[in-house]
């Protein structure tokens, strides 16, 4: 039976660092996948609503993504029918902040008080919300508490991330910058605390002038800093991975291409990787360290896998996902077969203890 060959295949990427961000800006997806005769279509940058919607839910066929981990792990446990066909790992500011008039000295101090979570309503998988969780979680944990010895606040959106990229209040940018409301209702006094990371995380606490009771985004134990942007992962739909795995090996062979560039080139990586995340570079430097050019690698190495399985499990304890699976199951190792060292250097720093 011959092979299917699309004259078209549909990616999408988080406005963070990743491989795939960096491959696209270098021309390096674009130019591989053009040789083989196929034209790329980016699916958050779709007018088409469904069409954006598979970002979060991995519905449209012929289509890869690489991202965050929560929507793809909830996608495949309501038996979406996806491969994991790499994971890249890339520390980032984790902080559970505050402000200097709530009088909160260190993270043990937060027994008893008020913590606030934004909800999302229902529809696409509440990944802020599991984002904000682990975070309070992994945070708390280092001062001795659990969740269930602070009083977690919800603060309801009333619309989801699909809608937000249509509304008027934002002022012709193209997306909602992420903690207004949680910062907002610290402000009011409303909380006293809530959990933030990443590019947009550092603004919104400098903004504010607020304080960290606990920053973790590099603690030493990774099991602290798995969250849903540690680790990262590229999935593809199973029609492609079956029916053109040679393709799936081109895009691996890509992003490792990319991520290799980028050791090499700290100074421009840093400006791409800005350029991806809406950041300035002081900020991509603030929030991911600067060595940022050296953690872009891809891997479907143990620990890795090991990683992503424990944070499906937290996902699954708290009600983020619709039913159990194996991530080693999920994971595709064919087109790996034959590709050398798999990661560069910096990855597995990322999962240094």
């Amino acid at each position: 039976m011959s092979r299917q060959t699309p004259a078209t295949i549909w990616y999408t990427r988080c406005p963070v660092p990743t491989p795939l961000g960096l491959a696209a800006q270098l021309g390096l997806l674009e130019n591989a996948f053009g040789k083989a005769g196929i034209v790329l279509e980016s699916i958050i940058d779709s007018r088409d609503p469904e069409i954006r919607r598979s970002h979060f839910d991995h519905t449209l066929p012929w289509s890869f993504r690489h991202g965050g981990n929560v929507p793809p792990i909830r996608a495949r446990s309501e038996g979406r029918s996806t491969r994991l066909a790499g994971i890249t790992w890339t520390d980032e500011f984790q902080a559970i902040i505050t402000l200097p008039s709530r009088k909160i000295g260190t993270t043990s101090e937060l027994k008893g008080r008020r913590v606030g979570i934004a909800r999302r309503p229902a529809g696409i998988v509440d990944f802020m919300a599991a984002t904000a969780l682990k975070g309070l979680e992994s945070g708390l944990s280092l001062a001795g508490l659990s969740l269930d010895e602070v009083e977690l606040v919800d603060i309801t959106l009333e619309t989801s991330v699909l809608e937000d990229r249509l509304a008027p209040s934002l002022f012709e940018l193209n997306h909602r910058i992420p903690y207004g409301p949680e910062a907002a209702a610290l402000i009011r006094g409303e909380i006293d605390a809530f959990f933030v990371k990443g590019t947009p995380g550092t603004a919104v606490a400098n903004l504010i002038g607020a304080v960290a009771l606990e920053s973790f985004g590099f603690h030493p134990d990774p099991a602290i800093r798995i969250n849903s942007g540690s680790p990262r992962l590229l999935t593809v739909d199973a029609l492609l991975a079956d029916e053109r795995p040679d393709l799936v090996r081109l895009l691996i062979e890509t992003l490792r291409e990319a991520s290799l560039w980028a050791e090499g080139h700290p100074d421009e990586t840093v400006r791409f990787v800005a350029r991806e995340s809406r950041a300035s570079e002081e900020q991509v430097l603030a929030a991911n360290g600067t060595e940022v050019h050296r953690h872009l690698g891809l891997s479907l190495a143990p620990e890795l896998l090991a990683a992503v399985s424990s944070y499906k499990d937290f996902l699954l304890r708290h009600g983020f996902l619709a039913g159990d699976f194996q991530i080693e199951d999920w994971a595709d190792h064919r087109p790996w077969k034959g590709i050398p060292d798999p990661a560069p250097s910096g990855l597995a720093a990322g999962l240094a203890a």
